[in-house]
């Protein structure tokens, strides 16, 4: 992952985290129901935006070394990787 990617995930995930905590506050002290859920649905967004950012630095380093390579299992390895993410997305 190169540093730009990486400092705009480090961030994203600082202000994620930030807001879970707000979220946590808002339950102890009996915040409207609706309006938790969505800081919730806010912090998912969040979460899927940095998996995304992930996703597209993976498929730009890894995957493409892999697929280049001369390594057919590895080819194979890092193509099943990616499939099993969608997979487990698809199960949530």
């Amino acid at each position: 992952m190169n540093a730009t990617t990486k400092k705009a995930v480090s961030q994203r995930l600082a202000s994620a985290a930030g807001h879970i905590k707000g979220i946590s506050r808002m339950v102890e002290e009996d915040t409207y129901c609706i309006d938790v859920i969505r800081q919730i649905q806010a912090v998912q967004a969040a979460l899927s935006k940095v998996s995304t950012m992930m996703l597209d630095s993976h498929l730009h380093t890894c995957v493409t070394t892999a697929v280049q390579g001369e390594d057919p299992a590895e080819r194979e390895r890092v193509l099943q990787e990616i499939t099993s993410v969608f997979e487990y997305k698809a199960k949530g």
